[in-house]
């Protein structure tokens, strides 16, 4: 997946070198202090953020007599790793693959991280961490490792939640979350994961940057993406990015680099696009979004010059051209019009001559993308503003969204 056209972005949810390699070049061990959290009555939502610490300061679990070794900045920062570190989980999976035989093999299929959100032991990570899995293991700071289940997955925003079952009498360290509305860029963001294997690793940084459009695959842009120069690297997909409260403020998810090493670029979705849909994948296993009941094609210079040969009126370069709608569906019933002239364009069919859709609730629509990013905080039942031309003149309707789910296959 291209971002520049001299690096790539790097879904950091597999292994990478051996941790023989690394204790080779002087890594060490040691165990950190336990700071379990008491459990919590059973609910049906995920546990809400704990208050913010007065005066914005952190609270400061250390010995009081040990404060003075350490600057302010060193103390948050190790207070928020004793407290918080054993809620963060290293995840690992097992892939189906198929032998010389035709046969179904298990094997090792990569790893990444994850935070406890709910004491009933639900765990937060990225989608493509659990992508394709056959099995799946959680490792917790005490050593044990138990088996999970994938709960819900939203691909959309690359983040899924899975779930295991806690030893009775087992108390989880329970990450709480932040508000990622309030972040600025400056502000100081601290990264705990699993890179290369290294369980419950540190790294510290700044926002670097904050709304940044990331475009996934053909069809979907995570928009608002947090960019940090945090460190994460292989393995770190999936943990959590905390503020010096030790509040989550967002998921770690991929970094740029041209190299396949951590540059200082690294991007995080942000936790409040967590806090919307974790609800819905606990109870459904999916995000249920609105949708526009219609075929459409991204409009492009060939296509535009076809149009205006043709003696279509053509007064936008950019959007979304009508092929066909849905009869009796919502853009029908709003007004939306299709073409009627079947065009060709490799193993494409597409009709020409309907409307051109520009912006859609609104965020101006260019491409396919943009309308998956549109809508994707929409869900059925809501109704939207959509702007399009027909005609050489622009015009507005109001859709009552379908339910994507039962439109788009």
């Amino acid at each position: 997946m291209r971002l520049y056209s001299r690096g790539q972005l790097i879904l950091v949810g597999s292994g990478g070198v051996a941790l023989a390699l690394l204790l080779a070049l002087g890594f060490g061990a040691f165990a950190p202090r336990s700071s379990a959290s008491a459990p919590r009555e059973p609910s049906t939502q995920v546990a809400e953020a704990a208050p913010p610490a007065a005066a914005g300061r952190a609270p400061l679990a250390l010995d009081v007599q040990l404060t003075a070794e350490y600057t302010q900045d060193e103390r948050e920062n190790i207070d928020v790793y004793e407290r918080l570190n054993e809620g963060v989980v290293n995840i690992t999976t097992e892939v189906v693959a198929i032998n010389w035989f035709m046969e179904p093999v298990p094997q090792d299929g990569g790893s990444g991280s994850g935070s406890i959100i709910d004491a009933r032991g639900y765990v937060l990570t990225n989608y493509h961490v659990v992508k394709g899995a056959y099995k799946l293991f959680v490792n917790l700071a005490d050593g044990s490792r138990l088996e999970a289940q994938v709960v819900g997955v939203d691909p959309e925003n690359d983040l899924a939640v899975i779930k295991f079952e806690p030893p009775k009498g087992m108390r989880l360290t329970v990450l709480p979350y932040g508000d990622s509305s309030r972040l600025k860029v400056g502000q100081k963001v601290l990264a705990i994961g699993n890179p290369f294997g290294l369980e419950r690793t540190l790294t510290r940084g700044i926002v670097s940057g904050l709304g940044r459009p990331v475009q996934k695959d053909e069809k979907t842009v995570i928009r608002d993406m947090i960019q940090t120069d945090a460190s994460i690297n292989p393995g770190n997909s999936g943990g959590p990015l905390l503020n010096s409260r030790g509040e989550i403020i967002g998921i770690n998810t991929m970094i740029y680099t041209p190299s396949g090493g951590s540059v200082g670029v690294g991007f995080a979705v942000p936790v409040n696009t967590a806090k919307r849909i974790v609800p819905d994948l606990i109870k459904d296993g999916m995000v249920r979004r609105g949708w526009i009941e219609l075929d459409s094609v991204q409009l492009f210079p060939a296509l535009v010059e076809y149009m205006k040969q043709s003696g279509y009126a053509v007064s936008v370069e950019q959007g979304l051209l009508v092929s066909q709608t849905k009869k009796g569906g919502n853009a029908d019933r709003a007004g939306l019009r299709g073409g009627a002239t079947a065009v060709r364009y490799g193993r494409s069919v597409f009709y020409v001559g309907g409307d051109i859709i520009t912006m859609v609730d609104g965020m101006k629509v260019a491409s396919i993308a943009d309308l998956y990013s549109a809508l994707e905080d929409n869900k059925p039942g809501e109704r939207v503003t959509v702007e399009y031309w027909r005609g050489g003149k622009k015009a507005v309707t109001e859709i009552t969204l379908a339910d994507r789910a039962q439109y788009v296959k």
